[in-house]
């Protein structure tokens, strides 16, 4: 039934493109695709498709049923952890299962570059530059971002506008954070905030992580839900989280408001990559070309707490336009790189902090 309501479909828009313009282009081959939209031919829908995937069941909702719908492909999805789909593919890597991992971080996909097929999407183009796929294997398709979320019943006068006012006496033993050695929105905080203070190895800036964790008192709560529901409950004033549960927050009509750091606000690419050996692959690269389309980017944007990673995509009302946020670029692969270092050094103040 689907196959056949996909080919309805197609003959529709062939008739309706007929109608548009007075010469028709030649029928792409079996297995080609469109320079300008990557849509593939009639010949290439149908079949299967299999994701691993780590996301939320609102983005995997938006998304599956639509892909199933538009192209006639049965979908089968495993979630569980990043972590966790990662090492099942690396023990599926003579026969893999799988055909794409949809999701997880930029940073554990690099560290795997064995594990995928290289592709470049032809929507690759109007992803926004910070988050293109540049090295050939990963494709950038959600942007989320770290900031700062208070209670506003409890804040008071108390001005947060970014990171430096975490350091204000008044907010000892009220700030929530995740551990940044054992969560990855945490670590995401404190190389954000390394590189807004002046960079990864840069003195001053790992003094500000020892006094901002000075002012946060030890008070480490055990995951990072656990911050921003923090937050939220009056337990803290103003939490290290990240946007997507926040924004949640202040759309439910939650007692909150998001703060992006003024001294700058990173936002990392969620991956997405086609598994090396994927007995699906035309399905797979089809896959990856659809969650970057417009449709699919504008969709998420007006529906979800993700942050599109196309250029012009659109945006829901209660979340603040990307253009008003000060945005900093991380270095991907140097945290990547160095992230056993980072954890180390942050560790130490931490426990230096704790015998005192």
């Amino acid at each position: 039934m689907k196959k056949a309501l996909a080919i309805l479909l197609s003959l529709l828009m062939i008739v309706s493109f007929a109608g548009c313009v007075s010469v028709t282009p030649p029928a792409p081959t079996q297995g080609s695709q469109t320079p300008e939209s990557g849509t593939p031919s009639a010949a290439q829908t149908g079949g299967k498709l299999v994701v691993y995937s780590p996301n939320s069941e609102g983005l995997m909702n938006a998304t599956i049923p639509l892909f199933e719908e538009k192209y006639g492909i049965d979908v089968e999805v495993i979630q569980a952890g990043t972590g966790e789909l990662i090492k099942r593919i690396q023990s599926e890597k003579n026969d893999p299962y799988a055909d794409v991992l949809f999701g997880g971080s930029w940073s554990l996909a690099y560290d795997n570059k064995d594990l995928w097929e290289m592709y470049v999407s032809p929507n690759d183009k109007n992803v926004i530059d910070a988050y293109k796929n540049t090295c050939g294997f990963i494709t950038g398709n959600v942007l989320d971002g770290s900031c700062l979320i208070v209670n506003t019943d409890l804040i008071g006068d108390i001005k947060i506008e970014g990171y430096a006012d975490l350091l204000n006496p008044a907010l000892k033993g009220k700030i929530a954070t995740a551990d940044p050695a054992n969560s990855s929105s945490a670590f995401a905080q404190l190389t954000n905030i390394l590189k807004a203070m002046g960079g990864y190895e840069d003195e001053k800036a790992w003094g500000f992580v020892k006094d901002l964790f000075a002012n946060i008192d030890g008070k480490i709560s055990q995951s990072s839900s656990g911050v921003y529901k923090g937050v939220s409950d009056g337990e803290y004033l103003v939490g290290l989280s990240y946007e997507d549960p926040c924004a949640q927050l202040v759309r439910d009509g939650a007692p909150v408001k998001v703060i992006y750091p003024k001294e700058g606000a990173v936002y990392l690419p969620a991956s997405a990559t086609i598994i090396k050996g994927a007995k699906n692959l035309d399905n797979a690269k089809l896959f990856i070309d659809f969650i970057i389309s417009e449709e699919v980017q504008n969709i998420w944007g007006t529906t979800l707490t993700n942050r599109p990673v196309l250029k012009n995509s659109k945006t829901s009302d209660f979340m603040i336009p990307m253009s008003e946020i000060f945005v900093i670029e991380e270095d991907i692969p140097y945290v990547s790189s160095h992230k056993k270092e980072i954890v180390a050094k942050y560790t130490d103040i931490f426990t230096s902090l704790q015998s005192k």
